[in-house]
């Protein structure tokens, strides 16, 4: 089930920002995610956020700042199950369009959202982690009805 997040969400959803960053960015140190994690932690609280819960246990979340994807997280042990795709659907169903940055070398996740029709609009360098990093975007393809 996805809804809203709650204050009483933080800590779960922290710990699944904290662990897959950790495990996706193997290029990046821990370090940096730990050095980050009560300022994130913080911000989370200010962010537009959906989560995945079954079992009444957070499975994944996405955050949102307006239409820009701060990120889709899923726990190690639910990964591939379709949960970051529903999550991401259920976005695109209030947002006419996204846009996010992705870092090159995480070719899993960037793989995942050209599947999910985002295309790569630019290139830059994270200033922070001084790794290539992806802007991509999606638009809401507006429905034409043609008549018989």
């Amino acid at each position: 089930m996805i809804r809203k997040f709650t204050d009483t969400d933080i800590n779960a959803v922290a710990e699944i920002w904290l662990s897959t960053n950790i495990e996706a960015h193997y290029f990046i140190p821990p370090q940096y995610w730990q050095n980050h994690f009560e300022a994130v932690k913080a911000m989370l609280l200010q962010a537009e956020i959906y989560v995945y819960e079954e079992a009444d246990r957070i499975q994944g979340f996405i955050g949102l700042d307006n239409n820009y994807i701060a990120g889709i997280f899923v726990c190690t042990d639910a990964q591939s199950k379709g949960i970051g795709r529903q999550l991401l659907d259920y976005v695109k169903t209030i947002k006419p369009e996204l846009s996010l940055h992705v870092y090159k070398k995480n070719t899993r996740a960037v793989k995942f959202y050209q599947r999910e029709d985002f295309r790569i609009s630019a290139e830059n360098i994270d200033k922070d982690t001084n790794e290539a990093e992806y802007e991509m975007i999606w638009q809401k393809q507006s429905e034409l009805f043609i008549g018989e």
